[in-house]
């Protein structure tokens, strides 16, 4: 378990709706190590944002056992899962969740802010996760002033400010046209170079297929586990990034 970031055991996800249950996951058990870029994919309701959701650690699980940088996430309180969730992980989603009318620096900012102790390089934090993501020329910039894509890279950069372990993707190109959905899957894969790990959550194979591996849900359940082999350039895709 020692070179793993993310191992989970058996997980399970059940709602219990008035009496009706309902198995959202079921026996999930993997790995992933530091560094690495995973997509789960699936089909709408297959299971696959109730697994992100857990992982990231926004829902607890009903059964089986997750394991954080080795250590039992179940015997974490709510304070503890909120700092590990803004020290340690990042979340970009499909709706990109910036706050309208607020400049892009302080968007980026924004989880900087809920850290006790101020940093004097909290600026130079914003500007490096600016920079990472091609943005530092909008930093003035209104969040409502921008395209999707653009969007999405302040919200990758919002993710990156504190340095996390694991960046967390769910369905980042779902709102976004082809040229600008490319442009977010190579930043990711990019940073993945940089020792960043990503999971990212989609139901599109081709965006699936930027990672190294692919974990496929169906109903609830992992059905495989499966390297990405050598990915060759799309017919178009050059041409999209020109």
């Amino acid at each position: 378990m020692s070179n793993a970031l993310i191992q989970v055991q058996n997980l399970c996800k059940i709602y219990d709706n008035e009496g009706v249950k309902t198995t959202a996951l079921s026996n999930a058990d993997f790995r992933i190590k530091k560094g690495e870029f995973v997509s789960i994919m699936g089909p709408s309701g297959s299971g696959k944002s109730t697994l992100m959701q857990i992982l990231g650690m926004l829902d607890r699980p009903t059964e089986g056992k997750y394991f954080f940088e080795g250590k039992d996430t179940f015997k974490f309180d709510d304070d503890t899962l909120a700092e590990i969730r803004n020290k340690k992980i990042g979340f970009v989603f499909q709706s990109f969740n910036l706050l309208p009318r607020t400049s892009v620096y302080e968007n980026v900012e924004l989880p900087l802010l809920y850290d006790q102790k101020p940093d004097k390089n909290n600026e130079k934090k914003v500007m490096d996760a600016l920079v990472a993501v091609g943005m530092e020329h909008r930093e003035k910039y209104l969040s409502n002033q921008l395209s999707g894509g653009e969007k999405q890279r302040v919200a990758i950069a919002r993710a990156l400010v504190n340095n996390p372990d694991v960046v967390f993707a769910d369905e980042p190109t779902g709102n976004l046209d082809s040229k600008s959905g490319l442009q977010v899957m190579k930043i990711l894969q990019k940073l993945n170079g940089d020792g960043h790990t990503i999971v990212l959550v989609t139901h599109e194979t081709y965006t699936a297929e930027h990672a190294q591996r692919i974990l496929y849900m169906k109903d609830g359940q992992i059905i495989a586990d499966d390297p990405v082999k050598n990915r060759r350039v799309a017919d178009g895709e050059e041409q999209l990034l020109k």
